[in-house]
């Protein structure tokens, strides 16, 4: 069996001898497994990720802290606003103090605050001072419909900006490309809701295409489950469209980026040589690798997508959890302020968290 020559320090003077030993069983280190090559790749990628939550739970602590003295320091209380709807005659002071005995509002911040955390550790958001419900009820409602807005406008804003990437990337330079960037930016830059009430005035009033507002017309679940589904589509078309409109220049000139970068690839080449066809070149070797930016550019735009339904739900009465915090705020409901604010803002961090997660993973530059 061959020797092995391995660099030893000689004892008393630390010079590095060269000591030769005999491939036995019982040479040392015979038969040990060698370490693995990425084993720095996981530690890096394991502390990076330990990082990202620490500060993903800082942030969760600081918003829920701001989630309950926000809503206190605008002007007004919710006894106020409650008893000057709906009637003109004087309210006696008596009955004021006892609502707000009723409601916890008669005591300390510092005690408010406390009971409030309980009450989050317990999984209680509290009583809707407004609809006089549980919080938890209004917003599991609520989410179904936020949900399925932004997951739809999610879906066709990629779908769309990935195609219009891929196509304007391979005819670059010329009257396509030029056409779709400039009415992708003409149309990006005009504000949420003022896109949404144009949108709404001449689709819905002019027109009559679609629904003014709401998510689902009255009594049309009695016509059965085909005709009820086909109702909440058809009120779900011009949100889910203006909301897609807001993300889709992002996601198209993120697309035509990548594409570009590929077009000069070796195997955009080989693919040549070997005579396939255009088709199969655009979408199976290009925008196929193409795709990896555009992921990860979708997973950032998800957390930005629930702040920004919030006036899209807003124009069209859409009963999501965006509407319910503009009707809470206006008549000063903390709990369900509280509740609304608390749940958009952990789906906000917690979808940015992931996206964090995921870029980290896929691009080993961010470990570093």
């Amino acid at each position: 069996m061959e020797a092995e020559r391995r660099l030893t320090p000689a004892p008393g003077n630390g010079v590095v001898d060269v000591v030769e030993l005999v491939g036995r069983d019982d040479a040392p280190d015979a038969g040990l497994p060698l370490p693995p090559r990425q084993l720095g790749t996981t530690v890096s990628r394991s502390r990076t990720s330990a990082r990202m939550v620490a500060w993903y739970a800082v942030t969760v602590f600081f918003l829920v802290t701001l989630n309950f003295f926000l809503p206190r320091a605008l002007p007004g209380n919710p006894i106020e606003v409650q008893l000057s709807l709906g009637t003109t005659n004087p309210i006696q002071e008596d009955t004021r103090a006892e609502l707000a005995r009723y409601y916890g509002l008669d005591e300390p911040l510092v005690v408010q605050y406390g009971r409030y955390l309980g009450g989050l550790v317990q999984g209680d958001l509290g009583m809707s001072i407004r609809h006089n419900v549980p919080v938890v009820d209004l917003l599991s409602q609520r989410l179904a419909w936020t949900t399925l807005l932004v997951g739809s406008a999610m879906v066709l804003a990629t779908t769309v900006g990935l195609l219009a990437g891929v196509h304007s990337a391979w005819h670059r330079g010329r009257a396509a490309d030029q056409g779709l960037l400039t009415v992708l930016l003409a149309a990006s830059s005009i504000p949420p809701f003022f896109l949404g009430s144009v949108a709404a005035y001449v689709f819905a009033v002019k027109l009559d295409w679609f629904p003014l507002g709401g998510a689902r017309t009255p009594f049309a679940g009695s016509s059965g489950p085909l005709a009820a589904a086909l109702d909440v589509a058809h009120h779900l078309v011009l949100p889910a469209a203006v909301l897609a409109l807001v993300f889709l220049l992002t996601l198209y000139l993120v697309m035509r980026s990548s594409m570009v970068s590929e077009l000069g690839s070796d195997h955009l080449l080989v693919g040549r040589a070997k005579g396939l066809r255009e088709r199969r070149l655009k979408y199976g070797y290009v925008a196929r690798n193409a795709l990896l930016p555009v992921v990860t550019e979708v997973a950032l735009l998800l957390g930005v997508a629930i702040p920004v339904g919030i006036f899209v739900e807003d124009v069209f009465a859409y009963p999501g959890v965006g509407e319910l915090l503009v009707e809470s705020a206006f008549n000063r409901d903390y709990p369900a302020m509280q509740g609304t604010f608390l749940l958009l803002s952990l789906m906000v961090v917690t979808l940015n968290l992931l996206a964090d997660l995921l870029i980290a993973r896929l691009d080993p530059r961010v470990r570093a």
